[in-house]
């Protein structure tokens, strides 16, 4: 086990360097420093430059992080393309995500292969505020002509990060490789807990 001074992917190892995009003026650079994005609400998150650092992690549709790592200033695209990137032997066939719309786009600019089969998706309750956002970018799209995607957990990561705010004041206070460590501990319980004991846990997490 090899836990990382800038996170942990416990059930994504490491497989592969991000690689550089040196014709895409911003690439790597926080959404601060943003590329042309048409979704209104992702331009109002992002151009206020108010955003700050914390901890991006990934979650199954069960409440299972796979990984974690932290991040200077608020979250944005390359860090959900870097993971996916360097973790992932195959894209994933379906994310989501807050800003689906735009993540589509700049994972598709720089890896048209690697997630060419990847669908990109809002769920409903991030839907409010997309109003210039294309219908393909929202997973209720999906759903009323296949049915069976109603059963997906999209509140999934919003159970999940919302247990991170149980660390946030602690965790701002350490220096990184404790914070790393301290948030590793904590994510590995969360799991054992959500693994073991099923459902009554994962029901008592959403009140």
């Amino acid at each position: 086990m090899v836990i990382q001074t800038s996170g942990y992917y416990e059930k994504a190892f490491h497989i592969r360097q991000r690689p550089r995009y040196p014709n895409l003026k911003f690439d790597g650079k926080a959404d601060v420093n943003k590329e042309q994005v048409n979704c209104r609400k992702f331009y109002k998150t992002y151009s206020q430059k108010r955003q700050t650092g914390g901890i991006m992690a990934c979650w199954c549709t069960h409440s299972i992080c796979y990984g974690f790592h932290i991040i200077p200033v608020g979250e944005g695209r390359n860090d959900v393309f870097s993971a996916l990137i360097t973790r992932w032997p195959k894209a994933p066939d379906r994310v989501v995500y807050d800003f689906a719309c735009a993540l589509g786009p700049y994972c598709w600019a720089r890896e048209p292969d690697f997630f060419a089969n990847t669908q990109f998706v809002i769920d409903g309750f991030h839907a409010a505020g997309h109003t210039k956002c294309s219908k393909a970018a929202f997973l209720k799209t999906y759903s009323e002509i296949d049915s069976s995607l109603n059963s997906i957990n999209t509140s999934a990561a919003e159970c999940g990060n919302s247990s991170l705010t149980r660390i946030r004041k602690p965790v701002s206070y350490m220096t990184q490789e404790h914070a790393v460590l301290y948030s590793w501990v904590f994510i590995s319980i969360w799991n054992h807990l959500i693994t073991r004991l099923g459902p009554p846990f994962r029901s008592m997490t959403n009140t």
